[in-house]
């Protein structure tokens, strides 16, 4: 069987202007798993990332652990199937509907780490709404486009993947909800509980054979604890 490694990016800059952009931390994350997985001796045969530049960052950042090491490195593949849903556009069109209920909203967003727990719970609600189907809006990708874009995704990756390939792909928390959804059957709802658990740079397992996917494993975030640093272990 081959084997997907799916992993989450690193630190981002949250509350900052530009989110798209890995912290120091982040970058750190990302080299600490690159070292960890060139020292188990895992050998890539293909690498892909979304077009994010947290995502990319994350993956060079990784790979050239591997270079550093004598591994040899496969060529990063971009594929934009691979990208998160845009959160702010899902924030900004469901927002409104919302702050009937929710009048803090706005301020708690707007100062988002000053109230990190409130952000996320006021998130966690929008992200409610957003897969519930029920607030759809025209100008807003819907949750089922956005799985069937992370599908397409996948089934391209499955279709050019040889048997017995270890690949790399790089990608977000909603990418990999997604295709926990898709593989396991898990309702959306519940993958996205699992999903605030999905730690920067976790390694999640998809094993392959042709078309056939199983999850192997889930959030391993092993290359972080054994650091003792608890600093290292974060969520966004």
């Amino acid at each position: 069987m081959g084997s997907i490694y799916l992993i989450r990016h690193g630190q981002a800059s949250f509350g900052a202007d530009d989110y798209d952009v890995l912290s120091p931390i982040g970058i750190r994350q990302a080299e600490i798993l690159g070292a960890h997985l060139a020292q188990l001796g895992v050998r890539l045969d293909r690498s892909l990332s979304g077009d994010l530049r947290r995502q990319q960052h994350t993956a060079r950042a990784a790979l050239s652990q591997f270079g550093d090491a004598g591994t040899p490195v496969p060529e990063l593949e971009i594929d934009s199937a691979f990208n998160e849903f845009d959160a702010d556009a899902v924030i900004r069109n469901l927002l409104p509907e919302l702050l009937p209920d929710e009048p803090q909203a706005l301020h708690i967003l707007r100062n988002a780490t000053q109230n990190r727990a409130e952000f996320q719970r006021l998130f966690a609600l929008i992200i409610g709404r957003w897969i519930s189907g029920e607030y759809d809006k025209p100008n807003l990708q819907s949750w089922p486009d956005y799985v069937a874009q992370v599908q397409a995704g996948l089934a391209r990756l499955l279709e050019q993947a040889e048997s017995k390939q270890n690949i790399a792909v790089f990608t977000s928390g909603g990418t990999i909800t997604a295709l926990l959804h898709l593989i396991t059957g898990v309702p959306p709802a519940k993958a996205f509980e699992l999903n605030w658990q999905i730690v920067n740079t976790s390694l999640s397992c998809l094993k392959f054979r042709g078309s056939q996917v199983s999850l192997a494993s889930f959030n391993s975030h092993l290359h972080l604890q054994l650091l003792k640093a608890p600093e290292l272990i974060t969520y966004r």
